[in-house]
């Protein structure tokens, strides 16, 4: 019902900023939850950051303070500014979304739609 591509990833090396987005098309009217996860070489995919049709976040621990979550609803695209970026930071990231009002937990089962990623690397 709805589809997801992101863009904005590539190399930057640590303390640098990229932002990543996540354009939405088709069933767009309905209120989403939208998110951004990320998985790492050899690791499950984790949670980023979510925002609700409310404008409520959340942020996974690891990136408080560093990362803002935002959306253009104009455009219907999703944003990742993701600033003082650290080596850890390096995997694919991934958008999602989730029908509804809720702002969810970060869980990868509560997000049916889903994007092909794209590749951030942090060089140390």
């Amino acid at each position: 019902q709805v589809q997801l591509v992101e863009s904005g990833g590539g190399s930057v090396q640590a303390g640098g900023s990229l932002r990543l987005s996540c354009a939405a098309s088709g069933d767009t009217s309905n209120p989403y939850c939208m998110a951004w996860f990320r998985r790492a070489p050899g690791k499950e995919r984790e949670g980023v950051a979510s925002f609700d049709s409310n404008g409520n976040t959340r942020y996974a621990d690891s990136v408080k303070g560093r990362f803002t979550i935002s959306r253009d609803n104009a455009k219907n695209t999703l944003y990742l500014q993701m600033n003082s970026l650290k080596p850890e930071d390096t995997a694919m990231y991934y958008c999602a979304a989730a029908r509804g009002w809720a702002l969810l937990q970060l869980r990868v089962s509560n997000f049916g739609y889903w994007g092909q990623g794209t590749q951030v690397t942090v060089s140390a």
